[in-house]
């Protein structure tokens, strides 16, 4: 984090990036002196309301954080920066979008935790839009001409007041990521079909160790059972994440039962001192780690994986192959994942796959109606996705895995297979 101070004496000049947060309710004029440099600035966590009209003097700014302030409108300055690319105004008091705030160059738009009510229908100007995050507001419908942003793959409008799915949002070319709970939709696609673990535990049951990590929805925590178990122990944080609500993340884990590729719940917390919710799941082995790292500034919607990363033919296809039937497995039960991404998966290098992380999942009808086969096959292009990126990690060719992946990113959401059908074909493929 950098400091007035810094800014004010010259000793920034030239630097890519700023972070600045100390309070701020005026922008600091000083900023302009880095115009020739700056690209990315992030202004999170001060008592903001404004930004100057001629923001564009930072002409080389691409990326812009303003999460956790006071604006109570989207800056109509951001619309003539022409490299701006990337907004973020998480947590703020938005309520007015002008669609002239909205740069077209914008790649990815963070407005979670908001209230708005509505976004302008000139959204569809921003072609290059990949990842939209609206959860938390008090949206009623989305802008029909968002359906003109066919580069479109990410879409979180968890947590607002949606009564409908419109049909052009499930016929989206590169649409793989959508998460949509939390709203007032018809029944099936609100209510989850918990017929999983109902067992439950009881906080003083429970001998508290270490921490082991901490994400968006909660803080995950080993702890030891009172037969002598050592467990896992997620206590959910009961705030609006970019996904969601993460109270529905707890709903979906209990709903998703038991699969070989996804972490066992042992059960619900009970008797939390603070009344927090949680879940004690099993232990998972640390010989398993993350495939992946979440998407960069920079790659937008696609994951990073390490470098070097070669990874063998047979763990390939048999981690494909588990994370395949896990998702065939979910969407037998109507749950869409909306997450399906390798930074979600743990894996062991022989292929063995967990597939993580329900802050984003949703609910619809578990029969065969279009808008069912098409939810699911908007997930089976997120499942293409990756599948694709573990390929690019292989010195092998493998013909009939790459026919496979593409049939699953195909633009035509309805032609693309249901998961039991990638499933049964990456039954039967050899190394």
């Amino acid at each position: 984090m950098h400091t007035l101070e810094q800014l004010r004496t010259g000793q920034l000049q030239g630097t890519t990036r700023l972070d600045l947060s100390a309070g701020l309710s005026e922008f600091p004029p000083e900023i302009f002196q880095l115009a020739d440099s700056l690209e990315v600035l992030n202004l999170s966590g001060n008592r903001l309301s404004q930004l100057p009209h001629d923001l564009h003097r930072l002409k080389h700014l691409r990326v812009l954080f303003c999460s956790d302030n006071q604006f109570t409108e989207l800056p109509e300055s951001l619309g003539r920066c022409e490299q701006l690319s990337m907004v973020g105004f998480k947590a703020n008091c938005i309520h007015t979008v002008a669609a002239t705030a909205l740069p077209t160059s914008l790649r990815w738009l963070i407005l979670t935790d908001n209230c708005l009510e509505r976004l302008p229908e000139q959204i569809g100007d921003c072609v290059a839009l990949q990842k939209l995050m609206l959860a938390g507001n008090q949206l009623r419908e989305l802008p029909t001409r968002l359906g003109d942003c066919k580069r479109l793959e990410l879409l979180r409008i968890a947590a607002n007041r949606l009564s409908l799915l419109p049909d052009w949002l499930l016929t989206m070319p590169r649409l793989a990521w959508l998460a949509y709970a939390g709203n007032p939709l018809p029944e099936p696609f609100s209510t989850p079909h918990v017929a999983g673990i109902q067992a439950s535990v009881d906080w003083a049951q429970l001998r508290i160790e270490q921490a082991l990590g901490e994400g968006a929805s909660g803080v995950i925590q080993q702890a030891v059972l009172a037969d002598g178990r050592t467990v896992a122990l997620k206590l959910y944080k009961g705030e609006m994440t970019s996904d969601g609500s993460p109270l529905n993340e707890m709903n979906a884990c209990i709903a998703a039962g038991e699969h070989p590729n996804l972490i066992k719940v042992i059960g619900r917390l009970r008797n939390h001192p603070q009344h927090r919710a949680g879940l004690v799941m099993e232990l998972i082995d640390p010989a398993f780690r993350n495939l992946a790292g979440p998407p960069s500034l920079a790659s937008c919607t696609r994951d990073v994986y390490p470098a070097p990363l070669h990874l063998r033919l047979p763990a390939v296809l048999r981690l494909a192959s588990g994370i395949a039937a896990v998702a065939a497995h979910l969407h037998r039960q109507g749950i869409n994942h909306g997450d399906l991404y390798a930074h979600n998966i743990q894996w062991r290098e022989d292929g063995q796959g967990l597939l993580g992380d329900f802050g984003a999942a949703s609910f619809y009808p578990a029969d065969d109606q279009p808008a069912s086969r098409a939810l699911e096959r908007i997930e089976v292009r997120a499942f293409g996705v990756l599948l694709g990126e573990l390929l690019d990690h292989v010195p092998i060719a493998h013909a009939a895995l790459r026919a496979l992946q593409n049939q699953c990113v195909g633009d035509d959401v309805l032609s693309r297979p249901g998961f039991a059908e990638v499933s049964r074909q990456l039954q039967h493929m050899t190394p």
